[in-house]
């Protein structure tokens, strides 16, 4: 299968299945990594959107210019993200998410 038979219908199916991951990886585990990692799916999903939008359209680079601001935006949460899970390793020993309601009070 060559790039130009590849359309937007199997962008998006691959967008779709990339949201659903990430969503099932969010609402399900109780690791904060695996946590985080399911939020990137979703916002990788949202940039496969984006950037097939863009290619689909002719002579519009907003969808790329859209998706390159996500990569970045998701390269800052990750950065502030791991930052937190490595303090709450750190005071706690361990990154399961249920044990930090222990830090309540």
């Amino acid at each position: 299968m060559s790039l130009a038979s590849v359309g937007l219908e199997h962008f998006l199916v691959f967008s779709a299945a990339l949201f659903a991951i990430g969503v099932y990886c969010v609402a399900a585990r109780r690791n904060a990594v695996v946590m985080l990692m399911g939020v990137e799916m979703i916002l990788n999903a949202a940039n496969v959107n984006l950037v097939a939008f863009a290619r689909c359209t002719t002579g519009a680079i907003d969808g790329t210019i859209f998706a390159v601001f996500g990569i970045v935006l998701a390269a800052a949460e990750a950065a502030v993200a791991l930052a937190i899970v490595l303090a709450l390793f750190r005071h706690m020993g361990t990154i399961d998410t249920a044990d930090t309601r222990q830090m309540k009070g």
